[in-house]
């Protein structure tokens, strides 16, 4: 049996307001022909389908016309868990509607037998213990706990949880674990949701029970292997890079095969193509205009950290505007100012006004001045405030 592990794919993202489902469409085709030519039997999703709880309905069409795609064009099976930015009510909704085209979708759940899903139904080869995020504002309040004792309560319902689960499971068949959540010696980005106690780990990999056979995490955008286990511990990671410092490693899948005899023989990292490259420039004021000259940016989502030694009014319209005729479309212009330590202190009196500053800061990331409304809505705020 062939399996694709895959994960964190926030369909309806923006970044810096830029929309993104074209991105996701060319993935989810991508991912779709991976599935034909690779021969998947079973699809494994960890989590955070969506980027929010309330995703658009261009967002939701997207998601709903992939999985009738891969029912009528495949025979693939499909195991889908909630993640901390879905709606496990909104993913729980067609649940039984989409189990008639062998996707099975874990949104809530109290029990770790309403987890475990067989496949094939009939003739189960292997088991799956689909557990989605389970949050730790769930457990019961113990009044005067600790912050420490708290996180330690959460990590024993997880490893009791997939203890269960396993328990639930058919013998004699390969087991997965599915979760979405922080696992110690995972590497952090600054895109995830922190979704730990107090600072704490939620979970170490040695939590997970020793009979199975692999775990498909998700949570943590950069694809990675854990140790602590004898079989593979593994986040898939998100198959786009949902901010400017996920573009510089590679995104993958992880493509996993078992044996007759139920050993996992393969696996295997596939290579995601890049749909749009993200790229991140930095130095003075020539040089990054020299580079919008000589280089080609067409398609391209540009991030610049520009170093000046002064403010200057309008550069950041002019790097956007000389970006912009070679086809490039830059998103931010980040101020580094040089010699700051050696800036003489500026008097009270010539201080600029929060109003003053927010406008100026507005300009500087997009290119124009705040609407009437925006600076009304930053002056009240500045009001409450100095009520406080």
């Amino acid at each position: 049996m062939r399996i694709l592990h895959t994960a964190d794919w926030h369909i309806g993202q923006r970044l810096h307001e830029r929309q993104r489902i074209d991105e996701h469409k060319e993935f989810l085709n991508w991912l779709l022909t991976t599935i034909q030519e690779q021969k998947v039997d079973l699809l494994l999703v960890s989590g955070d389908i969506f980027d929010t709880a309330l995703p658009s309905a261009e967002a939701t069409n997207l998601y709903y016309r992939f999985l009738f795609r891969l029912f009528n064009e495949t025979d693939a099976y499909t195991v889908i868990i909630a993640g901390n930015h879905d709606s496990p009510r909104h993913l729980d909704a067609p649940k039984e509607f989409l189990k008639m085209g062998r996707i099975h979708v874990i949104g809530i759940t109290d029990e770790p037998a309403e987890c475990v899903v067989e496949i094939p139904p009939d003739d189960p080869q292997i088991a799956i213990a689909a557990v989605p995020y389970l949050s730790e504002n769930e457990l019961p309040h113990i009044s005067y706990e600790t912050e420490i004792d708290k996180q330690e309560r959460y990590r024993e319902r997880l490893k009791s949880f997939y203890q269960d689960c396993v328990h639930n499971m058919s013998e004699n068949i390969p087991k997965i674990l599915m979760g979405h959540l922080f696992v110690h010696g995972g590497s952090i980005g600054d895109s995830e949701r922190n979704i730990q106690i107090g600072g704490a780990t939620a979970i170490e990999a040695n939590d997970f029970p020793d009979n199975a056979d692999y775990v498909a995490l998700g949570h943590l955008h950069r694809p990675q292997s854990l140790k602590g286990k004898d079989y593979p511990v593994q986040y898939a990671g998100s198959p786009i890079p949902l901010r400017f410092n996920e573009a510089n490693y590679d995104k993958k899948v992880f493509l996993l095969e078992f044996s007759e005899d139920n050993n996992l023989i393969r696996n295997d990292e596939i290579n995601i193509p890049v749909f749009k490259k993200l790229i991140t420039l930095e130095g003075d004021e020539n040089h990054i205009l020299s580079q919008a000259m000589l280089g080609n940016w067409d398609g391209k989502y540009i991030q610049v950290k520009l170093k000046l030694d002064t403010v200057r009014t309008g550069i950041a319209d002019e790097i956007r505007k000389a970006f912009g005729d070679r086809g490039g479309d830059v998103l931010t212009v980040e101020l580094q100012m040089q010699n700051e330590g050696e800036r003489p202190p500026i008097p009270p009196g010539k201080m600029k006004q929060p109003e003053e500053l927010f406008d100026q800061f507005y300009q500087t990331q997009f290119g124009k001045s705040p609407d009437n409304t925006l600076k009304q809505t930053f002056t009240e705020l500045m009001e409450m405030i100095e009520d406080r």
